[in-house]
């Protein structure tokens, strides 16, 4: 038995197919195959349940798999604690985001870190909330930086800075005519928002509240329209379906660049009073030992936003 092993077990009952999980391990479909089968024969149990269509973990696989999560854990604690002795700023830094994120403060922070740490190498991987905290407990992530609320056994957040939401729309359109928009201004409008999966577009629902309940009680009611973007969707899609005259959306400030298009197209609102916001932080696990490096990547988002006025900073 060894971690690999153990490892393609666990991302296999995760993806639940064959060919996902060789593709997360960055194997061949029958390298994972193999090896997950020689398990099998070493442990004397079937570890899964295999169809034309899906792949499930078996009753006593599903307690298989979970202890191969905290073997995998502890691996990564022992890995941390053999780093404390290195060069903190030398060693790879492995960093994730979530995708209404990452586009918008990469390119800004990773020249800044570099500065600082530029003999640290960087992996960087955007993704789901979900996805991320997995990956930060398993090892697999260092410091990843998510929207708040965040909350982890073990893990350590800290509040980065606070950024309003806008609303996008054409520069055509009536709203674009006020100053600032009421959350309830957009009751009968068509709103277009990210698909399942993405924690800004809860954040959205709960912020608006009316836009939760059009969600509930279904599309062209009293309560309003609201368009789904199709699952998986991206910030970006919203931005040039609005272009596109399909509806309105409302996006974190940092994402409501009307770049690519001309000024007479796209216009962005402010809410009006104590408009929506996000709170933008990092998590890392408490055992990391580099705590040089997440202050090189706290101080290296710092110096990327200080000069926007559209967020606040967070002492």
């Amino acid at each position: 038995m060894t971690l690999t092993e153990l490892r393609y077990i666990v991302t296999l009952a995760q993806e639940q197919h064959f060919g996902r999980a060789a593709e997360r391990c960055f194997v061949s479909q029958p390298t994972l195959s193999i090896a997950v089968k020689k398990l099998e024969e070493e442990l004397g149990v079937a570890l899964f349940e295999r169809s034309k269509s899906r792949v499930s973990a078996t009753p006593l696989g599903e307690k298989i798999v979970a202890q191969a999560n905290l073997v995998l854990e502890q691996t990564s604690a022992i890995k941390d604690l053999a780093n404390e002795g290195k060069d903190q700023l030398s060693s790879p830094l492995s960093i994730g985001a979530i995708f209404t994120i990452g586009p918008y403060l990469l390119p800004f922070f990773i020249p800044e870190l570099q500065k600082e740490a530029s003999s640290m190498p960087l992996y960087v991987e955007e993704g789901y909330t979900a996805t991320l905290r997995n990956k930060l407990r398993k090892g697999e992530l260092d410091v990843i930086v998510v929207a708040l609320p965040f909350t982890e056994a073990d893990v350590v957040t800290q509040p980065l800075y606070e950024e309003p939401f806008v609303v996008l729309m054409r520069k055509d359109h009536p709203l674009a005519a006020l100053d600032s928009i009421a959350p309830d201004s957009l009751d009968q409008e068509e709103v277009l928002l990210l698909g399942e999966g993405h924690c800004f577009r809860d954040q959205v629902l709960e912020t608006c509240p009316n836009l939760k309940m059009s969600m509930e009680n279904g599309a062209n009611t009293a309560h309003g329209k609201i368009r789904t973007a199709a699952e998986g969707s991206s910030l970006e899609t919203l931005r040039h379906m609005v272009a596109s005259g399909l509806g309105i959306t409302i996006l974190p400030v940092s994402a409501a660049s009307t770049a690519g298009y001309s000024e007479d197209v796209m216009v962005t609102r402010p809410f009006s009073g104590n408009g929506p916001k996000r709170t933008v932080a990092l998590a890392w696990r408490a055992s990391f030992p580099r705590f040089k490096a997440v202050d090189a990547l706290r101080g290296a988002i710092r110096r990327s936003q200080q000069n926007n006025s559209l967020i606040s900073l967070i002492n």
